[in-house]
């Protein structure tokens, strides 16, 4: 993946097929430290310790359609490289937090990516799960809780064309007006 913002699909996707009905993400570049953290949680089953440190381990999936998994253990490497680190957090039963950073200026880190196309893709794909985006740069923010939206349409599918444009708008002007 050569994007950041594919990596938090791929962990987001993850966070569905785990079976979590509520996923936050958030990605903070602090320009003043010098850092990009994006931090990824849900409260899906969750994995215990064991499970945690295989996960890292380019050569186990949990996946039928592949005998290796490389999303992660790839974005692993890459903030490594880019003085940063990846550190899972998990509990079964509880839910899981993956947690990556990376030097922001650093030469070799991959680009952001189109975050709101990302969310929209998220949001769209799996409008039972509750997303919450939180997205800052220094001290501009983002935040947005789709149960709020879901409230306002009142049984109104994200799909519908109208609603679709309006969401799509409003999380680019949203990201736009961050970045």
């Amino acid at each position: 993946m050569r994007e950041l913002s594919l990596h938090i699909l791929d962990i987001a996707e993850n966070s569905v097929s785990a079976g979590g009905s509520r996923v936050e993400i958030s990605v903070i570049e602090d320009m003043v430290n010098d850092r990009l953290s994006i931090v990824i949680g849900d409260n899906g089953k969750g994995m215990d310790t064991e499970t945690v440190k295989r996960v890292l381990d380019p050569f186990v999936t949990s996946r039928t359609t592949r005998n290796v998994g490389l999303g992660l253990p790839l974005l692993k490497a890459a903030a490594v490289g880019c003085n940063g680190d990846l550190i899972i957090e998990s509990e079964p039963g509880v839910g899981t937090t993956t947690k990556v950073t990376f030097q922001h200026s650093h030469i070799d880190r991959m680009p952001l990516g189109d975050l709101a196309e990302t969310w929209l893709t998220l949001l769209l794909g799996s409008p039972e799960v509750n997303w919450v985006f939180h997205y800052q740069v220094d001290d501009e923010i983002f935040f947005i809780d789709d149960l709020e939206i879901k409230r306002e349409l009142d049984g109104i599918s994200f799909t519908e064309p109208g609603v679709m444009r309006i969401i799509r708008e409003l999380i680019r002007d949203g990201v736009d007006s961050v970045s």
